[in-house]
């Protein structure tokens, strides 16, 4: 697994991403280290009630990070030589917690006193990208990866990142929805519905996931699809049969023109929008749904079909 998302530091064991550093190893756990991978040092003290509620924040970040940002506390009581001399070149501290990121040997941010968990784990994403790395442990880069399998028709391959990524990051919507997307290349639909059943309940409705129902949904409307042609010449004969026209609709997604599709529901709905309980705009949002949100046919056709609602 780690072969697939390895990085700088990424295999690193949990207890080696967080040392107690003194001035003895300063250099080595904290200057030399961070021309490897970026060091988030932490200057705190036993008295401050602060850097109590800081230190194990810091720590849960650092550890979320999976090896691409490692930690070094300082006890400044207990160093205070070596925080003199690092005020003396330009480090303020004057007050704790102060947490200082290293890249390449130097500081590149800092900040003071206690922040919320989220603008911590910005902290050390910035200061990982500073250094060059990703700030998921390589999660994103397999992502992409498996995305470029699945593309290439490399389903097998795809499926086995997919399930890694999981068993890494067991909330990873994105992969959640890779690894559906693969059953539904290999026409499991079932197999594809179980697997995004599986996801847990706080991800469940994530913008992946529900792209994944989206397009589970119309693949099985594709197995019973009619054939376009039929159903065209039906609909040029028969302009207000709804049920026709919504048919030609499903076939024209089936047979990849999204677009046509999309067509065709509009003037169903321009025609009547009340049809079928709304079957029209059910539809559409399931097609915008199984398309990437800046797909153009979603931009246009939720355009035209709000043009519609307020005419």
């Amino acid at each position: 697994m780690m072969d697939i998302l390895g990085g700088a530091g990424a295999d690193a064991p949990a207890g080696d991403l967080i040392k107690d550093v003194s001035e003895a190893t300063f250099m080595q756990d904290v200057v030399e280290a961070s021309m490897q991978c970026p060091v988030i040092v932490d200057f705190w003290a036993p008295w401050c009630g602060p850097c109590k509620t800081l230190g194990p924040m810091l720590e849960a970040a650092v550890n979320k990070a999976k090896g691409a940002v490692t930690m070094a506390k300082i006890n400044v009581d207990e160093n205070q030589r070596l925080a003199q001399a690092l005020a003396q070149q330009g480090l303020p501290l004057q007050s704790i917690p102060t947490v200082v990121a290293f890249v390449e040997g130097r500081p590149v941010d800092m900040f003071q006193g206690a922040l919320p968990q989220s603008e911590i784990e910005a902290f050390v994403k910035k200061a990982v990208e500073a250094g060059g790395g990703s700030a998921d442990g390589g999660l994103s880069e397999a992502l992409e990866m498996a995305e470029q399998m699945l593309d290439d028709g490399a389903v097998a391959d795809a499926a086995q990142t997919f399930a890694a990524i999981l068993g890494e990051d067991g909330n990873n919507a994105a992969a959640f929805a890779g690894l559906a997307r693969t059953h539904i290349a290999l026409e499991e639909l079932d197999q594809a519905e179980a697997v995004l059943n599986g996801a847990p309940a706080e991800i469940s409705d994530a913008p992946e996931i529900e792209a994944v129902r989206a397009q589970i949904e119309l693949a099985r409307q594709a197995e019973n699809a009619g054939p376009v042609a039929e159903l065209t010449a039906q609909v040029e004969a028969e302009p207000d049969n709804h049920e026709v026209r919504f048919e030609l609709a499903q076939a024209l997604h089936a047979a990849g023109d999204a677009e046509a599709a999309v067509t065709q529901l509009l003037e169903l709905f321009r025609r009547d929008r009340e049809w079928n309980e709304g079957a029209a705009k059910t539809q559409l949002f399931t097609i915008f749904d199984a398309l990437q949100a800046n797909d153009p046919i979603v931009l246009n056709g939720r355009r035209k079909l709000s043009s519609l609602i307020f005419a």
